[in-house]
């Protein structure tokens, strides 16, 4: 028969204490390990410290036992406690000198014996720590051990991000611009000695750790209150797939981006709720499809994804109708392809050959090798219009936008990178599009992760054309210059915006109003209101005379000093009821008090 007491507190504690029981339940050792560093000290240092605490031991033993004199020549013993006392500073090498009375020989002797045999205990007892410091075990425990103490101590809302290379590297500095707090897990201990000398403005947790061991994304802060989001942007599509899956058992109300490039393990990734799959290529297909179709679109895209402090990029022209070429092969390629075709492009594929020339004996090119690849290439673009350069070599596709650029320099042409340090290369090149897969995924995670309203901004975009989405460009240069300021949501909630909500209530609170400055109302904040979101239906754009009402989100873009008076605004009573009226209303109960009686008309004065 069931407990029943067992089964009042199953129902009482709900979700939460299932949650907190799955965590505990987990069977690895890295959990445990992190609090067992000084066992582990204990049991490499235990022969060493048995050995000085045996001649210790035997050294006060010894010293008590043999018989002394004292200043009259008389028989005396030394007592426990004289013995301890000598022998602690003669083992630490300190050597006071002989007391309470001079030693006889065979006392001298006594501790002569002592001082060799302590030597040789510190010795044996000094290495030991030696080689226990150096010890990868002991330093990966160690270092468990102090990444999950800082974990645990984080108590503001942080990101969880598995893999720092040029990724995470990125989506790194992005959120901490937006100072979002975050942790970082990675198999590489050179990229978290990275982390540890970069430049961020707070303390970013990492560890050195195989993230498909679930234990590590325990300790990591999975099943922290603060988590908030899990990011898996490794480059192995497994390691992606096993966080994906931890997070999803382990964690189901947080969101998690999961970087792949292949479509089959995105369709496994998504099998396990509903995570957000980022495949770099099929991204940059649509985002290729849109820059055909609508340049200006492409570059606000573009410009609003890279983050704050990104450049506006150049916006390209809308090229000819007709052939592409596109060389290279694998998942990029059959990507591209299908995103070309689906646009009513006709698109040639031609195979790539080696990744570089290989040269035979007599100096000349082997068959097979780019040279072919490149011949081929120079023979198709003279009738085409644009192409892409796809092989998973930068050298060969410098190679390729060369010697297509030279057959038609009419072409549209895009590019793989592969490297993060070729930019400086295929900048010079001045392509119309480039595929870099580690800038892709991270403005994807920092559109869906940001903001939550940019990423349906951004989605919802292209629908309104391309001469609106220039005159979006227009306005926002005018307003932050050709550097992206700040992207902020206003939830106009009575626990975000206390001070407008009675403006709110009465159905005349516009949206050019709530841009006003606190502080001068005739003047307007620096920003611009990119979607206003009510329910399930959004608007984009909203003019000055769009009516708000409570509960709407506002996507906003500007400069930090426009959020800082919107806050004002929203919280502050005086400013927002200076910014709705114009009637400026004393923030102290005595200034209100005399304003007060101000206002009220002496009788004895003519009316």
């Amino acid at each position: 028969m069931p407990n029943p007491l067992l089964g009042f507190w199953y129902h009482l504690l709900g979700a939460d204490a299932q949650r907190a029981r799955r965590l505990q339940r987990l069977p690895h050792a890295s959990v445990t390990e992190a609090s067992e560093t000084i066992f582990l000290v204990l049991r490499r240092m235990r022969a060493p410290l048995i050995l000085l605490i045996t001649i210790f031991a035997i050294s006060v033993l010894g010293l008590t036992l043999i018989p002394g004199q004292d200043a009259q020549g008389r028989p005396w013993r030394m007592g426990f406690f004289d013995s301890f006392y000598v022998m602690s500073y003669t083992a630490s090498t300190i050597g006071f000198g002989e007391i309470p009375y001079s030693f006889t020989y065979a006392q001298r002797m006594w501790v002569t014996i002592t001082i060799y045999l302590t030597v040789i205990g510190w010795a044996y007892a000094v290495g030991s720590l030696f080689a226990m410091v150096q010890d990868r075990a002991f330093r990966q425990a160690l270092a468990l051990q102090q990444f999950r103490r800082k974990v645990s101590r984080l108590r503001e809302p942080f990101l969880l991000i598995v893999g720092y290379g040029q990724t995470g590297q990125l989506v790194g500095h992005a959120f901490d611009a937006l100072d979002r707090r975050f942790v970082v897990i990675d198999i590489s201990s050179e990229r978290i000695d990275d982390l540890q000398l970069g430049s961020y403005r707070a303390d970013v947790p990492g560890l050195v750790a195989d993230a498909r061991d679930p234990g590590h994304l325990v300790v990591a802060g999975l099943g922290h209150e603060s988590c908030e989001a899990v990011l898996a942007l490794t480059d192995d599509d497994e390691a992606n797939l096993a966080v994906t899956m931890t997070a999803a058992l382990l964690r189901p109300d947080l969101p998690v981006v999961a970087r792949t490039t292949s479509s089959a393990t995105a369709a496994r990734m998504r099998a396990f709720g509903s995570p957000s799959v980022v495949n770099p290529f099929d991204v940059f297909g649509d985002h290729l499809r849109l820059a055909l179709r609508a340049p200006a679109s492409y570059q606000l895209l573009t410009w609003l994804e890279a983050g704050p402090g990104a450049e506006l990029p150049p916006r390209g022209q809308v090229p000819r109708s007709g052939r592409w070429v596109v060389c290279g092969s694998g998942a990029v390629v059959e990507e591209l392809t299908l995103d070309l075709r689906a646009e009513g492009l006709e698109v040639i594929t031609v195979e790539s050959g080696a990744p570089a020339p290989v040269a035979g004996q007599d100096g000349a090119v082997a068959p097979g090798s780019i040279s072919e690849t490149t011949a081929s290439v120079e023979v198709e673009v003279r009738r085409a219009v644009g192409f892409i350069a796809g092989t998973d070599n930068d050298t060969s596709n410098l190679s390729l936008v060369v010697a297509a650029r030279q057959s038609n320099p009419e072409l549209f042409i895009s590019a793989w990178q592969n490297r993060p340090a070729n930019a400086t290369l295929f900048e010079a090149m001045a392509l119309d599009t480039l595929l870099v897969p580690t800038d892709v995924v991270a403005h994807e995670a920092y559109a869906l992760l940001s903001t939550p309203l940019l990423r349906r901004f951004l989605r919802e975009m292209p629908e309104r054309g391309d001469e609106w989405a220039a005159g979006m460009v227009d306005r926002l240069t005018s307003l932050c210059g050709h550097h992206l300021q700040m992207l902020w949501k206003v939830a106009l909630t009575a626990g975000e915006a206390p001070a407008v909500q009675p403006w709110l209530a009465s159905g005349r609170a516009r949206l050019g109003d709530l841009t006003r400055d606190p502080t001068e109302r005739t003047e307007r904040i620096p920003a611009v209101a990119l979607m206003v979101l009510r329910g399930d239906d959004s608007a984009l754009a909203p003019d000055d005379d769009f009516v708000l009402t409570a509960g709407d989100e506002i996507l906003f873009a500007g400069r930090p000093a426009a959020r800082r008076a919107l806050d004002s605004t929203l919280l502050l009573d005086t400013a927002g009821e200076y910014v709705v009226s114009g009637r400026q209303v004393p923030s102290s109960w005595i200034w209100r008090r005399l304003t007060r009686h101000s206002g009220r008309r002496d009788p004895a004065l003519p009316g």
